[in-house]
């Protein structure tokens, strides 16, 4: 690849986040849980080569999708780093506890300025997060 001409610049045209991949070792077993026990649609479910799916799940209304990939070289059990949004996290956090998914003891709670949060476990291992949306939209704020 060669560098642009001199006196130009040269960026990628990225318009968005459009799926995040999580590594599975059981695609039923995910596709149960995603959407049994956090609400999420099936979005795409399709063949991936021979005897292979490739499987999106999301929040309703949400344009992003975590992708549920055949098992390949990656290992379950990861943080992904993933930050799911909501307007409750104390309540989401209930929900999930009575519905025996593996979260967090706790709500973290840092300070003002800083939204409610906590992990959790999905079959596999995979931990998530969630956090609760600040006034005006934003999951979590931006520093400059």
């Amino acid at each position: 690849m060669q560098p642009p001409p001199t006196g130009t610049t040269r960026t990628a045209a990225i318009t968005a986040v459009t799926t995040v991949a999580i590594p599975v070792a059981d695609q039923e077993r995910s596709l149960a849980f995603y959407p049994e026990m956090l609400g999420f649609e099936k979005r795409r479910d399709v063949p991936f080569g021979p005897g292979r799916r490739w499987i999106e799940v999301g929040p309703p209304g949400s344009t992003t999708t975590i992708a549920l990939p055949p098992r390949g070289d990656a290992t379950p059990g990861v943080d992904t780093g993933i930050r799911l949004g909501t307007r409750d996290a104390g309540a989401d956090h209930a929900a999930l506890r009575e519905r025996s998914v593996d979260v967090d003891a706790e709500l973290f709670r840092v300070g003002p300025g800083v939204p409610p949060m906590f992990s959790f476990r999905d079959p596999d291992g995979n931990t998530l997060y969630v956090v609760e949306e600040l006034p005006g939209g934003a999951a979590q704020p931006t520093t400059r």
